[in-house]
């Protein structure tokens, strides 16, 4: 148990650690030298840092935009946030979820080795995220101790193949090649929005080749596009919430200048994830040529969503902003249906709806990222209004997940329950 605890609780949870682990293991399967090794391993876990900390920049300038919202519309209702109600199932479910996500992550490598997906999922909180799901839904459908953490654990490595499986339709259109795959559990979003860019667009007229005039040519530079954008959308929101509202969040600082650098402080947070994601691919995808060759055959590293906005940055913004709207306008459709209102997270629609924005113009173009955006803020509205019941007893917590593979696997659990009583 102890060794368990610390497989648990110091490497499978720390995201970094476990992509570091396996990139020395691959090398070392490779037979690299030892300085190759230790340079290889280094740089994986120094590339997932630096994306961390651009996901931790960004999410700061948005956990600043997301309450503003709130209290200049005066809209109230859950807002879907994983981290929130991950924390309030580790009060009663922190046990069963340690066991099935460490659990989960060997059945992972098992299914990996003996079945034709051979993905490996590195997206170690995304795994935390899905086994404190399962454990809530699972306990709630009257399972209860071994048989809680094995059938979790079951549940949960089979979703770490399957879901990298399924974004595999579009991957290679998004990527050019097959050497990475996606592992995020919003899946069944960037899936729909590929579907979405297929049917509506012509993946000819991507995002990327939008032509502005030469007076305007620094917009083709997807960094200061971005800045310009969330500059304009947070000095439009400021302007509406007032100085009042604004001034708890701004301290001493002008609500003018607080949006100009707020805006800002986001394009610098993709700026960072950006280059996480360089350094962590040019150091994975030789790593799991290793262990592809020895440990598991055509093994392929399932990586976080960022991986992908270097493939179509201007797309990244596009889905974000589709995905928010559609977020806006599912959330007024779910009062008239009986449901729960739920309020858009920025961060959900911006990780998610960016992705799907990329699908979307891998697949469909311009009309791909926007309507795929769309789709996406859609889904990630009406899923966790609707996997809220479900959640038994933490549905009560004011929160839920965001993110849609969560709504999904949870609302599929609570059917088969109900289905055999």
């Amino acid at each position: 148990m102890g060794f368990l605890d610390f497989l648990v609780n110091d490497i499978l949870s720390e995201p970094a650690v476990l992509v570091g682990l396996m990139a020395f293991i691959g090398l070392v399967a490779s037979g690299k030298n030892f300085s190759e090794i230790m340079s290889g391993t280094f740089k994986s876990i120094i590339g997932f840092v630096i994306l961390q900390a651009g996901a931790g920049v960004l999410i700061e300038s948005l956990d600043n935009l997301g309450p503003i919202i709130q209290d200049a519309f005066n809209i109230h209702g859950v807002v879907p946030t994983n981290e929130a109600v991950v924390a309030v199932a580790q009060e009663t479910l922190g046990r069963e979820t340690a066991l099935i996500m460490g659990f989960g992550f060997l059945a992972n490598l098992a299914y990996a080795r003996f079945t034709p997906f051979k993905y490996v999922f590195l997206t170690g909180h995304h795994t935390f995220f899905m086994a404190a799901l399962l454990a809530a839904v699972l306990g709630t459908a009257g399972l209860t101790g071994a048989s809680l953490v094995v059938v979790g654990s079951a549940i949960l490595g089979f979703l770490m193949v399957l879901m990298p499986a399924l974004a595999d339709i579009y991957m290679e259109d998004v990527t050019g090649s097959d050497d990475i795959a996606l592992g995020h559990f919003g899946t069944v979003g960037y899936i729909s929005a590929g579907f979405v860019g297929k049917l509506l667009g012509d993946p000819e007229d991507s995002t990327e080749d939008i032509e502005v005039p030469k007076s305007l040519g620094f917009l083709k530079q997807s960094l200061l596009s971005t800045a310009i954008t969330m500059t304009v959308i947070f000095l439009i929101i400021v302007v509406k919430a007032g100085p009042e509202i604004v001034g708890d969040y701004a301290g001493e600082q002008s609500m003018f200048m607080f949006a100009v650098m707020q805006g800002i402080t986001f394009a610098a947070g993709v700026s960072i994830i950006m280059s996480g994601v360089r350094m962590l691919l040019g150091e994975i995808v030789p790593a799991f040529e290793g262990i592809g060759e020895k440990i598991v055959p055509d093994a392929k590293p399932a990586l976080d969503v960022p991986v992908t906005f270097n493939f179509a940055p201007t797309a990244v913004t596009v889905g974000f902003l589709s995905s928010f709207l559609g977020g806006v306008i599912g959330m007024f459709l779910l009062g008239p249906i009986g449901l729960a209102t739920i309020i858009p997270g920025l961060v959900p629609h911006f990780f998610t709806g960016a992705t799907a924005g990329v699908f979307g113009n891998a697949t469909g173009g311009k009309k791909g990222a926007i309507f795929g955006g769309f789709a996406n803020g859609l889904l990630i509205t009406f899923l966790p209004a609707l996997l809220l019941p479900v959640l038994g007893d933490l549905g009560f917590a004011n929160t839920t997940f965001g993110d849609a593979d969560f709504g999904v696997v949870g609302i599929i659990i609570g059917m088969v329950a109900r289905l055999f009583g």
